[in-house]
């Protein structure tokens, strides 16, 4: 399917070309064979491309022995395509079979040697520039991916930290607990390596990553840490950046909840609106700091910004922090809504 698109828009473009061309003698009169003679002329360019653009890849040359080589390259094409046209011309009813045996198809070849070239030579280039453009394109996605990769790893010494600081406040006054604590940790693991060469999975994967480190913070925390997940069943296999998810709730425990006696809650919220998925962590804890100064993004969530909107840019996701109106604070996200294929 995709070498029928590819003929097909290569046949529409040189029959373009032709039209081209072809227009100053159709103002003049309306006659076909001005058309049917300029297609006789640029159809032969359109098969030849391929085979142009064959040769050029396999020529273990670069620079200026290219160059050189693609001269005599160049006027064998040329003699090449005054044949081709040769015969295009007569299928066409625009010139004799005749004219195809002997010497007129070379003197036709030799008269025309200039033109030939510098189409040889505009083929080659507009080639070039094409593949020059797709390394550029290869370069910016490999330099993206190494970049979002670089944000992701930030994460996970991050987060180990945080989680080993969280059960070396257990071992000594609660072992049992403190036990339950790593076999969680060792589930959180598995799954960060799991993920950890994804730039995206499936969101109740992300769930399923949060849900253990929930485990280990409910167990410190007790009944003072409430969770409530309202995931619409739509948005489970949507796609969002792995481990994006835990430094949203981490952030809200700790600087939410935690300067609470009485602890609260964090609200997990994923929706579609429109052609995007939202995203909200929302939490009751102590708010956002008064003072503006003082509002400084730690690490996780500076790294889920920029991860965000690596994956997404161009405007195309929104990341918001502010307070709620009835206390507390909300982090709300929304991205382009990628469903995961089977």
């Amino acid at each position: 399917m995709k070498k029928v698109l590819s003929f097909s828009l290569a046949a529409a473009f040189w029959t373009a070309v032709a039209l081209v061309f072809a227009l100053p003698g159709l103002s003049d009169r309306l006659d076909s064979r001005v058309l049917l003679a300029s297609l006789a002329h640029w159809w032969p360019w359109g098969a030849l491309a391929p085979v142009i653009i064959a040769i050029d890849d396999r020529l273990p040359l670069t620079g200026q022995q290219k160059l050189v080589a693609h001269l005599p390259i160049g006027l064998a094409c040329a003699v090449v395509y005054a044949y081709v046209s040769a015969v295009i011309a007569a299928v066409l009813g625009v010139a004799a079979w005749q004219d195809i045996v002997g010497i007129t198809t070379l003197k036709a070849a030799w008269h025309e040697m200039f033109w030939s070239l510098l189409v040889y030579s505009l083929i080659l280039g507009g080639w070039a520039t094409y593949r020059h453009q797709l390394q550029m394109e290869r370069m910016e996605r490999s330099f993206a991916a190494a970049r979002l990769n670089s944000l992701r790893t930030q994460l996970d010494p991050h987060f180990l930290f945080n989680a080993l600081n969280t059960i070396s406040a257990q071992v000594e006054r609660e072992p049992r607990l403190a036990r339950k604590m790593i076999e969680h940790l060792g589930d959180l693991l598995r799954l960060s390596l799991a993920s950890h060469s994804k730039p995206t999975i499936p969101l109740q994967e992300e769930v399923a990553f949060l849900d253990h480190y929930l485990a280990i913070q409910k167990i410190r925390f007790g009944t003072n840490l409430r969770i409530e997940m309202n995931i619409a069943p739509e948005v489970q296999h949507a796609l969002v950046p792995s481990m994006f998810l835990q430094p949203l709730v981490e952030n809200a425990i700790r600087h939410g909840l935690s300067p609470r006696a009485g602890g609260g809650t964090i609200v997990l919220q994923a929706r579609r609106q429109d052609d995007k998925l939202y995203v909200g962590v929302l939490d009751d804890g102590v708010g956002l700091p008064k003072n503006p100064t003082a509002q400084k993004e730690g690490l996780g969530l500076s790294v889920t910004r920029e991860r965000i909107s690596g994956l997404h840019p161009q405007g195309s996701s929104h990341f918001s922090i502010h307070p709620r109106p009835e206390g507390g604070t909300a982090v709300e996200i929304s991205f382009p809504l990628r469903l995961e294929t089977a």
